[in-house]
């Protein structure tokens, strides 16, 4: 067995900037100034809606899309010029992309060979690459003798067998069953951990981005809306925006008292959004752990819906003509019954705030969605 040449220390992987990208399809602005600094050896996401230009900034990264302007620049060398073939970036697909006619040492040895490695070193680090992914059993069989979980792991083993500076990965989750997909999430982030490689990976599946992603950047319309930590995403949203599509938040009309806002009669501190504040119209978005309820045949709130997630349950309550998600442990939940009369109570320290947006009750489906989302 030789010394794994993949396997890198901390910091060894690539500086990634890229810097007001703009791509043009027509009259379509895929990239609207997209900006984003990647340290050595990070795992950022990129998350947001379909179109969104998520695919189109890891395509130009990878040289696959050329820029109308804007510049990609890795270890302080501007690649904006340079080919795919020379980037040093290896790439995993959503649809695996293997050779079919061969088997999975052969894929994985298959960027070896097109640099010319000899037999016997491309050998041995194909083989290493499989055991490292967990296949070596699996060495001899074609990708139609295998599961979409292990063709997904020829596809990555054969990306790092190049030994890139920078792993880009499409969507490579979004084929497999639920249970496959959770397991091949957890690998990944561990393997990119052991190998301190630089990756860039993208996913329209919040869940998927919060649990692997040391950071995370969310996009919309083309433009970097925040990138930060998933705690600090789902906690401190920048924007409405933010607070919406990654986790679930209810509206409610509020009234505001000075820099305070009044929710369920209580008064509570604002987060951000100052520039909502002084418009007059508000509307507080609030998560479902934010609110806490308590059984009171007097209230006029109720529960209209409730939905059973395991540990806990998601209630929907009516609040006048708006509706709203609650979270209660799904063994409290029993005496909570649809038509049940309750009282809701902010909970959180502070509350995000944004211009007001009518949402009506028929607006949100029975499991709490708005429709639009």
């Amino acid at each position: 067995m030789v010394d794994n040449p993949v396997v890198r220390n901390p910091g060894e992987g690539a500086r990634v900037k890229l810097d007001g990208l703009v791509r043009m399809f027509g009259h379509t602005r895929a990239l609207d100034g997209f900006s984003i600094s990647i340290e050595p050896g990070e795992f950022v996401a990129l998350l947001g809606p379909s179109g969104c230009g998520k695919t189109t900034a890891l395509r130009v990264l990878a040289g696959f899309e050329s820029l109308d302007s804007g510049s990609v620049v890795v270890d302080g060398k501007d690649l904006s010029q340079v080919r795919a073939q020379k980037r040093d970036m290896g790439m995993v697909f959503q649809s695996y992309s293997l050779f079919p006619n061969m088997n999975a040492l052969n894929n994985v040895a298959y960027g070896l060979r097109m640099r010319r490695q000899r037999p016997g070193p491309r050998k041995a680090k194909a083989s290493q690459l499989l055991e490292l992914v967990g296949l070596a059993d699996q060495a001899s069989k074609y990708p139609h003798q295998m599961s979409g979980g292990q063709q997904q792991r020829v596809a990555l083993a054969r990306a790092l067998a190049v030994e890139p500076r920078v792993l880009l990965l499409d969507e490579p989750l979004s084929a497999l069953d639920a249970k496959v997909r959770a397991e091949l999430r957890d690998e990944i982030r561990a393997l990119q951990t052991r190998l301190a490689i630089t990756t860039v990976f993208v996913t329209h599946d919040q869940e998927e981005a919060l649990s692997m992603a040391d950071r995370v950047c969310v996009m919309s319309a083309g433009r970097n809306v925040q990138t930060a930590t998933p705690v600090t995403l789902y906690e401190r949203p920048a924007t409405a925006f933010v607070a919406e599509f990654v986790g679930v938040s209810s509206r409610l009309p509020v009234e505001r008292i000075g820099d305070e806002i009044v929710v369920f009669g209580e008064r509570c501190a604002v987060r951000g959004a100052e520039q909502a504040i002084s418009s007059g119209t508000l509307d507080a978005l609030l998560r479902p752990e934010d609110v806490a309820i308590e059984v009171d045949p007097s209230a006029k709130e109720f529960v209209t819906h409730r939905n059973f997630l395991g540990a806990s349950t998601r209630l929907i309550v009516q609040v006048g003509e708006i509706s709203i998600r609650v979270d209660v442990r799904s063994d409290l939940a029993a005496e909570l019954e649809p038509g049940t009369r309750v009282r809701p109570k902010v909970v959180s320290r502070d509350v995000l705030v944004a211009p007001r947006m009518n949402v009506s009750v028929a607006d949100v489906s029975a499991n709490g969605h708005p429709a639009h989302v």
